[in-house]
C-alpha cells in the first residue's frame, strides 16, 4: 500500500478519518474497502469503528477503476430529467436495478450503459451511477450520477437526509393513526437472508406517514423515508401489522399484481453542481391505477 496518512486526531473512528482524506468516494465505498482490507491502521486490518491514536499510521490501496463487466442494452425506462451532472429516472415495476448472481442482464444499469454516455465510477463495475435503489417490485423515481463529483454530493445529500423521498404504497386494513413515525432498528433476518427483519440491533431505521385515502380494506399512504434502509418502508410496513398489498415477501402475493404496491412518486434535492433546490413529482404507474380504480372508498 504506497498511500498513507498519519493520524492528527485522538478518538475518531478509521472510517471517518478516511473518509475525510477520500472525500471522492462515498461512505459505503469507504467501508467496503477497510472491510476488504485495502485499508490498515499500523499494518494491521482493523474493522470500520476502530479508534487510532495520534502518530497512528494509516495506509490504504485505490484500486484502479475496472473495465465494466455489465452490457449495453436496450432497457425501457423514462429519462424524467438529463443534465450533465446527474438524470432523473422513472424505473417500472420488475426492473432489476443492477446486476447480481441472479440477474446478470436486463437490469436498469445495464439500460443507463445503453442510453447515457458518462456514468460515475464510484460504485464500482456493476452499479456505475447509482446513487440510491428502488427494490425490482418498487416503481418510480431514482437519481442517477454521471460523474463521481456528482456521485458524493447526492449521496451525501441522502446520509444527511437532505435529500427528500416520498412514496405511496396501499397498505392491508387501516392504520389506527393518520399519521405518525416509525422508529426501529432493522438487520438482516436471521432465518432467511433475504429479508430484513425489525431488531434490537442493527442500523436505526425512520419512516415517516401519513394515510391519504381510506378504503374498505386498504389505505393509501404516504411514507416519507429519514433513512434509506433495505426494504425499509416494506419491513416498517409489517412492523405496524400492515403490509404493503402484493408484498410477496412480507406479506402475500395478490391475484392481478406481479409484486408490492408502492412507488417513488416524490424527489427533492439540492443540484451538486449549480446548488438549486430540484423538485420531482411523477403519478402512479397504470398498474396501481388499475388496481386503485377498483376498491371502494370508506363513506
Amino acid at each position: 500500500m504506497s498511500n498513507f496518512f498519519i493520524i492528527d486526531k485522538e478518538n475518531v473512528r478509521l472510517d471517518n478519518l478516511v473518509a475525510e482524506k477520500l472525500s471522492q468516494f462515498t461512505r459505503s465505498h469507504i467501508k467496503q474497502m477497510i472491510d476488504d482490507g485495502k485499508v490498515t491502521l499500523n499494518g494491521k486490518v482493523v474493522k470500520a469503528g476502530a479508534k487510532g491514536k495520534i502518530g497512528d499510521r494509516v495506509e490504504y490501496e485505490i484500486e484502479e477503476v475496472k473495465p465494466l463487466d455489465a452490457k449495453a442494452e436496450n432497457v425501457d425506462f423514462d429519462i424524467v430529467y438529463e443534465d450533465g451532472d446527474l438524470l432523473v429516472i422513472n424505473k417500472p415495476q420488475g426492473l432489476v436495478v443492477h446486476p447480481c448472481s441472479s440477474t446478470k442482464d436486463g437490469t436498469l444499469v445495464n439500460g443507463l450503459l445503453y442510453r447515457v454516455k458518462d456514468l460515475s465510477g464510484i460504485n464500482g463495475v456493476l452499479r456505475p451511477g447509482i446513487v440510491h435503489r428502488l427494490d425490482k417490485n418498487t416503481s418510480g423515481l431514482m437519481i442517477v450520477a454521471k460523474n463521481d463529483a456528482a456521485h458524493v454530493s447526492l449521496a451525501k445529500q441522502i446520509k444527511d437526509k437532505t435529500c427528500k423521498r416520498k412514496y405511496l404504497a396501499l397498505v392491508n386494513g387501516h392504520l389506527k393513526n393518520d399519521e405518525g413515525r416509525i422508529e426501529t432498528y432493522i438487520e438482516r433476518d436471521k432465518k432467511d437472508r433475504k429479508k430484513m427483519s425489525v431488531s434490537d440491533k442493527g442500523k436505526f431505521a425512520i419512516t415517516n406517514y401519513k394515510v391519504l385515502e381510506r378504503y374498505e380494506k386498504f389505505d393509501l399512504v404516504e411514507f416519507a423515508l429519514q433513512t434509506g434502509r433495505t426494504h425499509q418502508i416494506r419491513v416498517h410496513c409489517k412492523a405496524l401489522g400492515h403490509t404493503i398489498v402484493g408484498d410477496d415477501v412480507y406479506g402475500k402475493s395478490e391475484k392481478g399484481l406481479n409484486g408490492q404496491l408502492l412507488h417513488s412518486y416524490s424527489l427533492e434535492f439540492t443540484h451538486p453542481r449549480t446548488n438549486k433546490n430540484m423538485q420531482f413529482e411523477i403519478g402512479l404507474p397504470k398498474h396501481f391505477q388499475d388496481y386503485l380504480s377498483k376498491q371502494k372508498k370508506q363513506p
